[in-house]
């Protein structure tokens, strides 16, 4: 089967052929039917800060699956062969497509069982793919890291694939939330999703009383510029990782007594908190959908800042 591989940093991914992953014990094999593209992807093509994370290469990346599982391992309890399935690519003890092996941009990969989460019969598989990671790690951060709750005054960093899921997930929790966005053709998005205000800069939130804000971007001047906007005794989530390094203020960071919280991924749990949103209707993230000759295209599009929502490749294998 073809699948898009990752060789080296700073090289584009190559079109290769490939064997077709079988189930170990533990696994099952998924066929894919969707993947979505991931910021965390274009760091991987460009940064070298990421190959001691990577299993071997050449890799097939790609980390948000959604599929039906075609193969089951013989230890495998609770998933049957035909069962609608997302994958949650950091679940503690499992691995992790993509990164320690062979991900979601070919038509299809192995995956622990205990990583899969049922995909309701409401969602489609580009929902369901992009509620692996983007709306995943958005609740994560939100919920689980930054603990926000009905009332709370929220700025969020960025309105892309994560930051509008983040925001939405912000706003149905009863919060009034701030975006931060240079790319005003995506404005209107944040006004349709409830948002309060939008501004160009982080810098713009000072005076503004904000109790947390999440990063999704992560360009080292949104980290340090979050740390200075937000409330004194306030919460800074940090999970973009556009930069792989940032400088701050320390004593900002101190005199203003702030929590600095580093947000990675989530669990299968979070996973199924997001499915319920997008099934009720209330969670309903812009995605665009490409083929799978066109992920190279879609991931330079992505580091060019040239996307709206996510993009989700969708296939048939």
């Amino acid at each position: 089967m073809k699948a898009w591989q990752f060789t080296n940093t700073h090289e584009p991914l190559v079109l290769n052929e490939v064997p077709e992953p079988t189930a170990g014990p533990d696994d099952v094999v998924i066929d894919i039917k969707a993947a979505g593209l991931c910021h965390s992807d274009v760091g991987l093509l460009e940064d070298e800060g990421w190959l001691p994370m990577l299993g071997p290469r050449p890799l097939t990346p790609g980390h948000e699956i959604a599929g039906v599982i075609s193969a089951v391992g013989e230890d495998v309890e609770g998933w049957k062969v035909g069962d609608r399935v997302g994958v949650c690519p950091s679940e503690e003890g499992a691995t992790s497509p993509g990164y320690t092996h062979d991900g979601g941009y070919s038509f299809k990969c192995a995956a622990s069982a205990k990583s899969l989460v049922a995909v309701p019969e409401s969602l489609s598989f580009e929902q369901a793919a992009a509620g692996t990671d983007a709306g995943m790690t958005s609740y994560h951060a939100v919920v689980t890291a930054g603990g926000v709750k009905e009332g709370d005054r929220v700025g969020i960093i960025g309105l892309g694939g994560l930051g509008q899921i983040g925001a939405r997930i912000a706003v149905l929790r009863g919060c009034e939330v701030h975006v931060a966005e240079p790319n005003k053709q995506v404005w209107p998005l944040g006004e349709e999703i409830g948002v309060t205000r939008i501004v160009s800069d982080v810098t713009e939130f000072a005076g503004e009383n904000l109790d947390v804000i999440i990063d999704f971007a992560g360009f080292g001047t949104t980290t340090a510029g979050a740390i200075e906007a937000v409330r004194p005794g306030g919460t800074v989530v940090q999970v973009g990782l556009g930069r792989m390094e940032a400088t701050i203020n320390t004593t900002a960071l101190v005199t203003r007594r702030i929590t600095l919280i580093g947000s990675l991924g989530g669990s299968v749990e979070d996973i199924k908190g997001v499915y319920d949103m997008l099934a009720s209707g209330e969670l309903n993230p812009t995605l665009t959908s490409i083929t799978f000759n066109e992920i190279p295209e879609g991931l330079d599009r992505l580091s060019k800042g040239d996307v709206v929502g996510r993009l989700v490749a969708t296939y048939d294998a």
